[in-house]
């Protein structure tokens, strides 16, 4: 996990070197708890998730305090589960670990939970392609010796082979997700290549 992440002027994620974004899905609320200054640490926002091979990253329509983006590496993330209650909306929550800075001690930051919940429309496309997704992230990192141990550096899962995977991918027509079918950044000049958060008040000045 990583705090407000950069965006591009548009809300766009600023992707990471060799980062396919696969796609986009407005009208959800997010919730994550053990936020720095915000509300006892709680914070809950709606927004849009992007997903790439790397990562989702949720980015709020307005911010929640210090609060306007979160990143959440697939490398990063377990206990996901897609939830189907009864008298409220389909969800998926699930736990990620923090990016924790080279210099900074380990033992100050501690596990988040969140949810993702769809708000507005199906999720027959998300779910899936998220899913599946993650499980080839972990399978292809697992096969190149990295194991699930989450000290690996995120941007390793990049390099999984992803495109066969997004050939067959189906798409259900009451889910509004934007399947991105070429990649919605064209300024790769842009693209970081460290898995650094910066301050919010930097992330519109690209």
């Amino acid at each position: 996990m990583a705090l407000n992440p950069q965006l591009f002027f548009n809300g766009m994620p600023v992707p990471f070197m060799n980062e396919m974004f696969v796609l986009a899905r407005d009208g959800v609320e997010f919730e994550v708890d053990k936020i720095p200054g915000d509300r006892g640490g709680n914070v809950k926002a709606k927004g849009t998730i992007y997903l790439s091979n790397i990562r989702m990253v949720f980015v709020a329509n307005k911010p929640v305090g210090n609060f306007t983006a979160f990143d959440l590496p697939l490398l990063y993330v377990h206990g996901e589960k897609f939830n189907q209650p009864i008298f409220f909306c389909n969800n998926i929550s699930g736990l990620v670990e923090p990016v924790v800075p080279d210099n900074e001690n380990r033992a100050l930051y501690s596990t988040h939970s969140f949810k993702i919940l769809f708000k507005e429309g199906g999720c027959g496309t998300f779910v899936p392609l998220f899913f599946n997704l993650i499980t080839s992230v972990r399978q292809y990192n697992q096969h190149i010796g990295l194991g699930a141990e989450p000290r690996v550096d995120p941007l390793q899962a990049a390099q999984t082979p992803v495109d066969e995977m997004m050939r067959h991918a189906y798409v259900d027509p009451n889910d509004p997700t934007r399947i991105f079918l070429q990649q919605p950044t064209p300024e790769s000049e842009l693209r970081r290549r460290t898995y650094h958060s910066h301050p919010a008040a930097a992330e519109h000045s690209m």
